[in-house]
């Protein structure tokens, strides 16, 4: 019987295996960041135990960082929280990538730009969203604090080995689709549920035809089906994205890791407890409704009707049931988050606004994930295109994805967000988030409501060309 990349990538880590018990698996790299590391520093500091492999640590500043003023911190368990990193850092002797540095970030949008993301790693962090690294072909996952200080204290974890489930997606993606529509659509197709107790591996002709950055899309949701982790095998369109980055391998032993990657696929007589097919021209652009990502429609669809199992749903984001998707006025755009804020993202998105004025009506922001697709956009251009376009141009960091920094949504209005959860309460207190792709949330800027970006931008190209006189 073949073996699954999930299967290899998994015994090429173990260090303990017994029948009937957890794996004690051995971690390659751990990312780090202010809110859930605190407690295992200090249950480190109370043990007297060091750090066993510093150098196998990676740490950022992301969640509470404000994306205006990003050095006056009011909030003070935020400030608290950001100090006491890098008090940890200093003390244990672990790279941070602080206020002051150039490559301050998201988390998962700094490892792979820096090159520390890597096929055949394992890779865990203190968020949920890690499993955005699997993209690369890495086993990666969000652990807990208590696992966190275990990770400090020994590079392994105590992990039960999932079940695997492969979902294959064929086809070519129609204009104004992208990778966020497809997550969103998945999950809006088989629920929150259809991946729990298992790591996915996404395959076939879609997902091979996709960037990296559009595969850290969609491994970046795949916690939202409820999955453990999610990967993709890797591919010359990894090796290409890795190759010359600061943490990648180098000349030689470059081309020898890449010899090394490219068996990091599953076999063909691989076995997989679950498999789904999925048709990529079946997807059109999405909007989530409800409070679950799976409460998802495509634009120009209809809320569903009132029943008992939504009103929960329907009354907290101020629906009555059966109004058209493309009624809702939203009064924020947002354009960042993990799921959304690199380069190509930005770059898509301004394509869309470009010429354009965001709705009286509406405030948006782009928050890039990093300081360094910060410089990249505005050497490129971009940020004079959203600034003239209206949009408020932020330095990096977690924003307005969820409401733990001064980026909020006031209660009872709505946010068009490309973000990963639309849970109550996500983006403030009685916020209304409406998941989408950066396209759909820079048409709904523009214009104050949600729109099918594929008839808006062939409405644009249209008027560009007849203004060229083509």
């Amino acid at each position: 019987m073949g073996k699954t990349i999930i299967d290899k990538i998994w015994e090429n880590h173990q260090v303990v295996s017994e029948e009937n018990k957890p794996d004690l698996l051995y971690i390659d790299l751990h990312l780090i960041h202010e809110v859930t590391s605190p407690q295992a520093f200090a249950g480190l500091k109370e043990k007297n135990r060091p750090v066993r492999r510093p150098d196998l640590c990676f740490a950022t500043m992301d969640h509470n960082i404000p994306t205006v003023d990003r050095f006056n911190i009011k909030d003070e368990t935020s400030r608290m929280q950001v100090e006491t990193l890098e008090k940890n850092c200093i003390e244990f002797g672990i790279r941070l990538e602080g206020l002051e540095s150039e490559h301050q970030g998201i988390v998962h949008v700094i490892g792979p730009e820096l090159g520390l993301t890597h096929p055949g790693k394992t890779i865990v962090c203190g968020d949920s969203h890690t499993s955005t690294h699997g993209a690369f072909g890495a086993l990666s996952f969000g652990i807990g604090t208590s696992e966190v200080e275990h990770v400090l204290a020994t590079q392994t974890l105590w992990q039960n080995k999932p079940k695997q489930m492969n979902v294959r997606i064929d086809g070519e993606l129609g204009f104004g689709v992208t990778a966020k529509d497809v997550i969103l659509w998945f999950i809006g197709q088989y629920g929150t549920n259809v991946g729990t107790g298992h790591i996915i591996e996404f395959s076939g002709s879609t997902v091979r035809s996709l960037s990296m950055e559009q595969r850290m899309t969609l491994c970046n949701m795949s916690i939202e089906a409820g999955a453990k982790a999610s990967v993709i095998a890797p591919d010359e369109i990894t090796f290409n994205y890795i190759k010359g980055k600061e943490f990648a391998p180098k000349d030689s032993e470059f081309e020898s890791r890449c010899a090394a990657w490219k068996e990091l696929i599953s076999d063909i007589d691989a076995s997989y407890d679950k498999t789904i097919e999925i048709n990529a021209s079946d997807i059109e652009p999405m909007v989530t409704w409800g409070t679950t990502p799976s409460m998802c429609l495509p634009v120009n669809s209809q809320i569903p009707a009132s029943e008992e199992s939504l009103k929960n749903a329907l009354d907290y984001m101020g629906f009555k049931g059966k109004e058209n998707i493309k009624d809702i006025q939203v009064q924020h755009v947002f354009i960042g988050s993990c799921t959304n804020s690199r380069i190509s993202d930005l770059v898509e998105a301004s394509k869309v606004v470009l010429g354009e004025k965001v709705h009286p009506g509406v405030r948006a922001i782009v928050v890039p994930g990093s300081q360094t697709v910060k410089r990249e956009a505005e050497q490129l251009g971009l940020d004079r295109i959203f600034l003239d376009a209206g949009f408020e141009w932020r330095d990096s960091g977690c924003s307005m994805c969820l409401g733990m920094n001064d980026d909020i949504v006031p209660e009872g209005e709505r946010c068009a967000s490309t973000s990963n959860r639309n849970f109550a309460g996500r983006q403030g207190k009685g916020a209304r988030t409406h998941l989408v792709s950066p396209v759909m949330a820079a048409a709904a800027a523009v214009k104050g409501k949600f729109t099918d970006v594929r008839s808006f931008m062939l409405t644009k190209n249209t008027e560009v060309n007849q203004y060229a006189g083509t």
